[in-house]
């Protein structure tokens, strides 16, 4: 999807990690489409199951609460990959050079401590859940069929984890950018003027992207 970042690539280190990373993130992303998808079937199954045949699905409000971490987490570090993020555009746009990856330095550094104390919160309340000694390993489930909670617990920390690994990625960028002097690092989302946003979203509805 075309947006107000590009990201460059070369044959060093940094870009191949990059890139390797990259495949993991586009592989979540994807699993958080796919189950966007599997929900709209599960509605259409159960609405038509109440509407034709008295027999909605059971345990759909269940399988909505497990889905809801894949939908919600799993593409995040494939976002801040691709700059996709809400961010403060209209100043970080007017910054060049040095002062630009300063900011991009802390304020990376400041969401890298954020989410190291989420996966720490969030691995926590898995393990809360998690039992080998319980039914289905777990020592909570849901409300109507019972499905074990446990799995939807793990994905918030496994989700982080991939988004810290991208962040320290992007740490590194950053701060060898303002120690060289690097006008166009590659692996980090780079701003774009309007005229070149333009044309992206313009290659992207038609269908054009690589």
């Amino acid at each position: 999807m075309a947006g107000t970042s590009s990201v460059l690539t070369d044959n060093s280190l940094v870009s191949r990690l990059d890139q390797r990373l990259h495949v993991l993130e586009g592989v979540l992303a994807l699993l958080s489409g796919l189950t966007v998808f599997a929900l709209m079937l599960l509605a259409v199954v159960s609405v038509s199951g109440r509407n034709f045949f008295n027999a909605p699905l059971p345990g759909y409000v269940d399988w909505i609460q497990q889905a809801m971490p894949l939908i919600a987490f799993m593409g995040i570090s494939y976002t801040q990959r691709n700059g996709g993020h809400i961010r403060m555009d209209m100043l970080v746009g007017a910054l060049k050079g040095r002062p630009l990856f300063v900011v991009e330095f802390l304020t990376t550094l400041a969401m890298l401590v954020l989410m190291v104390l989420l996966v720490w919160g969030t691995w926590a309340h898995f393990q809360r859940s998690f039992d080998f000694g319980s039914p289905l390993w777990s020592r909570d489930s849901t409300m109507d069929i019972g499905l074990p909670i446990w799995p939807a617990k793990l994905l918030a920390p496994v989700a982080f984890s991939v988004l810290c690994l991208r962040l320290t990625l992007q740490l590194w960028v950053y701060g060898r950018a303002v120690i060289l002097g690097e006008e166009n690092p590659v692996a980090v989302p780079l701003p774009v003027d309007v005229a070149t946003q333009a044309a992206m979203e313009a290659e992207h509805v038609s269908g054009h992207d690589s």
